[in-house]
């Protein structure tokens, strides 16, 4: 196979199937040699905030000199974003052989009489080989879907966990209360390894404390009173952070949303977790924090022009502080989209209610999980007396909501989707530019 029927081959398998058992993703990694053993791993749990959080950690190690590896999901363009070392997507190349290796795997099993692996399965057995043979010294893992039964927690001996903030989320897989959905997150930790988590909610923090007590693992909470605002402009917020491992450290998160402070806090929990005696310098740890690059979660990518994957209940949350805050200062104005299997009416409905937009254009992602744009602008009208354009190019949707931004600020949310798409014209815009 070349490199785009491998990745057809990949968007072909159902994303959204049953999980297999561990066992099947088990034998897949042991007829690979078990690349997961070959390098430190820090496992990353959570709602909301996990891909954050890998990248603070990861930015932090990098600049301690180790040689990063970092395995995230969802991507937003190119597959090859999903595998990354020192930062870098990996080339076409060494996905291709990577992924050619495990289809023999899989090829073998299927043969043998073992299921299929799923899409979820492939990418990380594909991602383990490009790391193991990349030589990477610690990759920092996200998590696809829950934790206890997500692919990813086959890998046995990681050195570090973090769980991330826990809400209501695919609660047909995980459960329809939070304590649920924290038991599911909660099955990364294992026996003796330190679990990094953020406490703020106690009935989450009960249940992961009881988790923590069973695997015999150190317990290291991220509470609120933990930090401090001290200063923002409109593309960062520097805070103070005061706890075990932090003495009133003053540290500069490189966004505007106030959730990069626990998401950055975190990182560096996980950090000092797996380094105590402190050979990572503070002035590491906050350099590593400072140039942290995370596209699509708050993401300034032009000025006055931001990018946010909100598309839950507590990311939509927590966008609608953020909006609000800029709100005081100039008009907002939104561009829109989501697929098809959100509660998009609740979703716009909140989104009315919790600011004030100046206009807003709404669009549509191609594919079969599509909304058509009129339908959203219908929703939007029952909520809200702005202006509300329907426009089902994504390009020409951005095009339309640049201009009527004029000299404020622009939101695109609603969809991983829509800023995958919205990457994608920014940045042919820029070559052509060039």
């Amino acid at each position: 196979m070349n490199y785009e029927e491998a990745v057809n081959y990949i968007a072909e398998v159902p994303k959204f199937t049953k999980k297999n058992k561990a066992e099947n993703t088990i034998e897949l990694l042991r007829r690979l040699g078990n690349p997961e053993e070959k390098f430190k791993v820090i496992h990353v749990a959570g709602t909301n905030g996990k891909g954050s959080v890998c990248a603070f950690t990861e930015s932090i190690l990098r600049h301690h000199g180790w040689r990063t590896g970092l395995f995230i999901s969802p991507h937003l363009v190119k597959l090859n974003e999903r595998f990354q070392i020192n930062r870098e997507q990996v080339s076409d190349e060494v996905f291709l052989e990577a992924f050619n290796q495990v289809k023999e795997a899989m090829d073998g099993m299927v043969r043998d009489g073992f299921y299929h692996p799923t899409y979820f399965e492939i990418l990380f057995a594909v991602g383990m080989v490009i790391f193991a043979r990349e030589q990477v010294e610690i990759l920092v893992m996200e998590t696809g879907l829950g934790g206890r039964l997500d692919a990813t927690n086959t890998v046995a001996h990681p050195i570090v966990t973090v769980i991330t903030s826990i809400s209501l989320e695919h609660t047909e897989y995980l459960g329809d209360t939070v304590e649920q959905i924290a038991w599911e997150k909660a099955g990364i930790i294992k026996e003796g390894v330190p679990v990094v988590y953020d406490g703020r909610n106690r009935s989450v923090e009960r249940v992961i404390l009881d988790k923590a007590a069973q695997m015999h693992a150190p317990a290291i909470p991220y509470y609120g009173e933990m930090s401090e605002i001290v200063g923002r402009t409109d593309k960062s917020i520097d805070f103070v952070l005061n706890n075990r491992y932090y003495d009133y450290k003053t540290v500069r998160v490189p966004y505007l949303a106030d959730y990069q402070i626990v998401n950055s806090a975190l990182a560096m929990l996980a950090v000092r977790a797996l380094d105590p005696d402190k050979r990572i310098s503070d002035q590491t740890i906050l350099q590593g924090i400072a140039d942290t690059r995370w596209s699509g979660r708050m993401e300034t990518v032009l000025p006055g022009v931001v990018l946010d994957g909100a598309h839950n209940a507590a990311g939509i949350d927590e966008f609608l502080k953020t909006v609000r805050m800029v709100q005081e200062k100039q008009p907002v104005s939104l561009l829109f989209s989501v697929v098809v299997e959100k509660d998009y009416d609740q979703m716009i409905r909140e989104i009315c209610e919790g600011a004030d937009f100046s206009s807003i254009v709404v669009t549509q992602i191609e594919g079969d999980r599509r909304v058509l744009a009129e339908d959203l602008a219908r929703v939007f009208r029952k909520y809200t007396k702005a202006a509300v354009t329907a426009i089902p190019s994504v390009g020409e949707a951005f095009a339309l909501a640049l201009e009527q931004k004029g000299e404020g600020m622009l939101f695109c949310a609603g969809s991983l989707y829509l800023i995958g798409e919205l990457k994608g014209i920014i940045s042919s815009q820029k070559v052509q530019k060039h």
